[in-house]
């Protein structure tokens, strides 16, 4: 059994929803998982925006725009009048769940019920054009089987019993279909895994089910050693350590959800990713085998404030770690990088909604300074204290820009350097010259 995940591009239109069918009708028992059409998530959280504001007029001109989108797919995907109207009733089911919300209060809840729709519209094209061509599948339902727990992480238990038991129903069916991203929560309530869910969805089953490898999907053909937005001539990488991975995804790289990496990693499946427009592509593997001493890739981390606290009391003072901690801990703000010297200490954040509130607090241990507008570039690769140099190389290729922060030793694959967004890309470029290009 393998599963497969397709993002929101790869099923973006009539033409490349056909093209994924190809993909997963190749022989071999596979899950498929599938995100909703690209656009589609983006104009339900519109929608639901003007719920919230009580702008009914406006939901309705944004889903007018929906209901126009999709009869075009299902008249471009669909040529018989039977599978049309198959799909079409469940679009039109999932546009009257949307509907139900303009004339009662808006809540989270409805929130996340609207943004399921999504999903499900994906996979009821995806069910009526197999059905179509003639290929036998089975949606599994991801409402039916998977659930997160009060913490909001995944009831693998419960999960994996739902779903073995889904799927040994079907002991003819070698293809089946199901909705990336969304899920119930402990309560049974319409929930989802968060943006980029969809890769998680497809790493929770892979783990329940023991698969024999977890695909995933994308425009591009794996996880590139730079970011080819910004820097030309970067190449995949072929094979990466779950820890590189994760780091990457955490500190930028887009490809791949963060929190897809650990189920994975904790049943030990391997993640290929792969282009769904060059499928004969090698793309990158990830798995558990140790790396093998080399520099792999460079990421990079936007919108990052540096927060210093300095004060002479903190020399040998107990707590002042804790202290400052706490603070960050008080207004749920999690920390990227950190340094200490003697009598400071300066931390990085991604979120800076809380700031001022975190500020004035930490002035009740010492003097604040905050620079923001920052970048963290993330240095990814076999970064072993003992194995000599590569902190160094990577250090000297920034020797002509200067850096605020660096963060080494916590990790044994990354290396991070915060440097100011101005110099992002040519920092970005001299990482690939002096690390890859040599």
């Amino acid at each position: 059994m393998k599963v497969l995940k397709f993002g929101g591009t790869s099923v973006g239109n009539p033409r490349r929803i056909k093209h994924v069918a190809g993909l997963i009708t190749k022989p071999g028992r596979k899950v498929v998982v599938l995100s909703a059409m690209a656009g589609t998530t983006n104009a339900l959280v519109e929608i639901s925006e003007y719920l919230y504001k009580g702008n009914v007029p406006g939901a309705q001109e944004t889903l007018n725009g929906l209901v126009s989108k999709y009869s075009k797919v299902v008249e471009e995907l669909l040529t018989e009048e039977l599978w049309r109207e198959e799909a079409m009733q469940a679009i039109d089911h999932s546009f009257s769940v949307v509907r139900s919300y303009f004339e009662e209060p808006f809540s989270e809840a409805s929130e996340k019920e609207i943004l399921a729709q999504g999903e499900l519209m994906s996979t009821a094209l995806m069910q009526a054009y197999l059905g179509e061509q003639g290929i036998k599948s089975v949606v599994l339902p991801s409402l039916d089987y998977m659930r997160t727990l009060e913490n909001s992480e995944p009831d693998m238990a419960h999960i994996s019993k739902r779903l073995r038991r889904m799927i040994d129903k079907e002991h003819d069916i070698q293809l089946f279909i199901t909705q990336g991203y969304i899920c119930r929560n402990y309560t049974g309530g319409i929930d989802n895994l968060k943006r980029g869910g969809s890769d998680y969805t497809a790493s929770i089953i892979g783990a329940v089910l023991n698969a024999e490898e977890i695909q995933i999907w994308t425009d591009i053909d794996g996880m590139h050693n730079n970011d080819p937005r910004f820097v030309e001539g970067t190449r995949p990488v072929h094979r990466l350590h779950f820890e590189e991975a994760a780091e990457l995804a955490y500190f930028g790289a887009k490809i791949l959800h963060p929190a897809c990496v650990l189920p994975a990693k904790l049943h030990n499946i391997p993640v290929r990713l792969l282009n769904t427009l060059e499928p004969e592509a090698p793309g990158t593997l990830i798995c558990n085998s140790e790396s093998d001493g080399k520099i792999k890739a460079v990421a990079a981390k936007d919108n990052i404030t540096a927060i210093k606290i300095k004060s002479g009391r903190m020399l040998l003072a107990y707590g002042f770690l804790h202290k400052v901690f706490e603070t960050f801990e008080n207004h749920r703000t999690s920390i990227d990088m950190i340094a200490t010297s003697e009598v400071g200490v300066t931390v990085t954040i991604d979120d800076d909604s809380r700031l001022a509130a975190i500020v004035d607090d930490l002035k009740h241990f010492g003097t604040v300074t905050v620079d923001r507008d920052m970048v963290i570039l993330c240095v990814v690769g076999d970064l072993e204290w003992h194995n000599c140099g590569f902190e160094a190389k990577a250090i000297s290729a920034l020797k002509d820009i200067p850096v605020r922060m660096i963060s080494y030793g916590g990790s044994n694959y990354n290396i991070s350097m915060l440097v100011s967004s101005a110099d992002k890309v040519r920092a970005l470029e001299a990482l690939s010259a002096h690390l890859f290009n040599e």
